[in-house]
């Protein structure tokens, strides 16, 4: 089963939306890991399985394209307000339910639009060009 790690930079409402779902979900913040690093909680998603959401992009695209196995990333791409979080996060669980597959190695991306944008993202499998130059970024 899925477990989700929510960032401390997106709104703690999240756990309330994975847990009506059925989802394991943690927030750092209640986990007492409020102001660790990126490369501190990538590492901690990567040894306890976890599906890291956040908002942070650039850092956390960086920091998995050192690893070669991870068990996906989502990130929701605006900073936005606590209900576009919601509908957004929402968004990326229910393309999970549909892709019907664990989305291992996977980088998932949900703009403000509320498309879902999937791309392979470990140490081999990447486009570097993608951390500052999305193709979805000149819409």
């Amino acid at each position: 089963m899925n477990r989700f790690f929510i960032d401390e930079c997106l709104s703690a409402s999240l756990v309330a939306i994975a847990k009506e779902r059925g989802l394991l979900v943690d927030y750092g913040p209640h986990m007492g890991m409020a102001g660790w690093q990126d490369w501190n909680i990538a590492r901690f998603a990567f040894e306890n399985g976890y599906i890291v959401v956040t908002n942070n992009r650039r850092d956390f695209l960086r920091e998995y394209l050192k690893h070669e196995l991870h068990h996906g990333l989502i990130v929701l791409v605006p900073n936005s307000e606590r209900q576009a979080q919601i509908a957004l996060f929402s968004r990326a669980l229910d393309h999970l339910v549909e892709m019907d597959e664990p989305p291992d190695g996977k980088l998932i991306e949900i703009l403000a639009d509320g498309s879902v944008h999937i791309r392979d993202w470990t140490r081999r499998r990447h486009d570097i060009a993608h951390i500052s130059n999305p193709p979805w970024g000149s819409r």
